[in-house]
């Protein structure tokens, strides 16, 4: 088996018409002193490279890391001596990738990378969180070397991201117990070491993922007296110089394999990531969206395995004389499983080439911005539905734990929680909102897929509805803001706004997917008449 060529989403995306440009943006953005030797002739044969890779990534997925994913759910790992100890399957998912080569695939070639852009980075997540979620939170956590190859000093850059590139595990150590997801209140301190030349960590963190890892970025107040987020700043902590003890690890309902830890730093040897202050206000937020382009990533690898187990079950269980997929019942919550499916991840690789060109452009780094929390909030919120509903169509099944739905339905629930909640997803997206930057996007959309179904009468159609679905928000935001943005009537009516934003963003890209590829075009009817569903229950919130 092989996850990359058993799924043509992927390939579709990794060749989307955009590649090529980003292919050669990517070769740009880390050349210090002309191309690199390594680096491919031209951009088509960049693709290639990233298609091999994909494929080999495929495999390991499919015939290392998924057959090893019960196992490490019932095993999990254990705390030794104040140190965590992998289940032994996620031990051989790891050595299986560092094999490979595939250890910071999004690195510059000068520190042993690839130089992959995001698009390849996170269809690699997606993949591995097919084959177990839990284990794609360990693999996803290598985005801290962006974080330093962005931010860090060279002397840092230059001792360790080629670690990373051979298998270094990494955390970020944001969370404690009294700050949760107010980061500007973490009280781990950070002091100057002046006989050491260092700086020390004091302190506890709670809820780590992958709490003991060998590198750690660490959130810390390093400005004496200070209250908020400007007394922050980040930290690299190596796991080898000793200071840290992990305190437990915690039981929880899903993703057992990724050991989340509570950690005690004990005058900790740390080296300080970009400039003081800057922690969270710069950095942290970087990182951040990153991990929540992750989140997506992960939220479509467990929304294929969920259909997939769904399609397989009902095409083998008979009931009445009939297999189950014959029942329209059954039929409509597997097309609306697979419609959630193609519309979160046509988002992602959306999301994820504007982040692809961020570094170059103003306007392409704040369209990335706004779209992320979309990604977050539809493809975890999908995630869990997808859960739900492959456990429906699995019946009195569904609910015994030899089915993968089970763990499936497990795994899903972290993924509207961590790295922001689906809340915080539409906090971030009020500003979108309230600056119109959505109502712009839809516009080029919008003319877009106009230029692109003109001679497509199917398409054209649903094009013609989605433009009365944007009339609707259009009615619903200017009534909901009558009396300003900040009103009570705003406020409780912000979820759905979100959220019919997102549903007609997602079908203008499921349109124009299906322009190149007709197989799309049952995803984008359903995910029209999805949004046409969203939108009367707008317009109904707010009469």
């Amino acid at each position: 088996m092989n996850y990359y060529s058993d799924n043509k989403s992927l390939a579709f995306h990794l060749h989307h018409p955009d590649m090529e440009e980003i292919a050669a943006l990517r070769e740009n953005q880390f050349t210090e002193a002309g191309k690199h030797p390594e680096a491919p002739a031209n951009s088509e044969e960049t693709i290639a490279q990233y298609e091999m890779a994909m494929e080999l990534l495929g495999s390991i997925a499919a015939e290392v890391v998924a057959p090893n994913a019960e196992e490490v759910d019932h095993v999990g790992p254990a705390l030794v001596d104040g140190a965590v100890q992998y289940a032994p399957g996620t031990r051989r998912n790891l050595d299986a990738l560092i094999q490979s080569g595939l250890y910071g695939m999004t690195l510059s070639r000068k520190y042993n990378g690839m130089n992959f852009p995001r698009v390849a980075a996170v269809m690699a997540a997606e993949m591995l969180a097919r084959a177990d979620v839990g284990f794609a939170t360990i693999w996803g956590l290598q985005d801290c070397a962006d974080t330093v190859q962005q931010f860090a000093s060279q002397e840092i850059k230059d001792e360790y991201l080629p670690r990373i590139h051979k298998g270094a595990t990494c955390s970020m150590d944001l969370t404690e117990p009294d700050s949760g997801s107010d980061l500007q209140s973490v009280r781990l301190k950070a002091t100057w070491d002046e006989t050491a030349g260092c700086w020390r960590l004091n302190g506890v963190k709670r809820f780590i993922t992958n709490g003991d890892a060998d590198l750690h970025l660490v959130l810390a107040r390093s400005e004496e007296g200070s209250t908020d987020g400007r007394g922050l700043s980040y930290f690299l902590f190596d796991r080898a110089d000793g200071g840290l003890k992990v305190r437990r690890i915690e039981n929880k309902m899903g993703i057992k394999g990724s050991p989340t830890a509570e950690l005690v730093f004990t005058n900790a040897p740390a080296k300080l990531v970009g400039d003081r202050k800057l922690g969270l206000i710069k950095y942290v937020m970087s990182l951040m969206n990153g991990a929540r382009l992750g989140v997506g990533a992960q939220s479509i690898g467990l929304c294929e395995t969920a259909c997939r187990e769904a399609e397989a079950y009902a095409a083998s269980r008979e009931q009445f004389g009939h297999a189950i997929n014959q029942f329209v019942a059954v039929q409509d919550l597997l097309a609306d499983m697979r419609t959630r499916t193609d519309g979160a991840r046509t988002l992602m690789y959306e999301t994820a080439r504007w982040v692809d060109r961020a570094a170059s452009s103003k306007q392409a780094a704040r369209t990335a911005d706004v779209l992320t929390p979309l990604v977050k909030l539809m493809a975890s919120e999908f995630a869990n539905r997808c859960a739900y509903d492959c456990i429906q169509v699995h019946g009195g099944s569904g609910f015994m734990k030899e089915y993968t739905c089970e763990r499936l339905y497990r795994d899903a629930r972290i993924l509207t929680i961590y790295e922001g909640t689906s809340q915080l997803q539409v906090v971030a997206a009020m500003k979108g909102i309230a600056s119109n930057t959505y109502r712009t996007l839809i516009d080029q959309y919008d003319a877009q897929a106009k230029q692109a179904t003109a001679a497509n009468g199917t398409l054209k159609s649903l094009c013609e509805k989605l433009c009365r679905c944007t009339a609707v928000y259009d009615e619903s935001y200017t009534s909901a803001t009558s009396e300003g943005t900040t009103s009570v009537r705003f406020e409780h009516s912000t979820r759905q706004l979100t959220e019919v934003l997102a549903y007609i963003i997602m079908s203008y890209l499921l349109i124009l997917d299906s322009v190149r590829d007709e197989s799309y075009t049952a995803s984008a009817q359903r995910m029209v008449l999805l949004t046409q569903g969203e939108s009367a229950r707008l317009r109904a919130m707010l009469d």
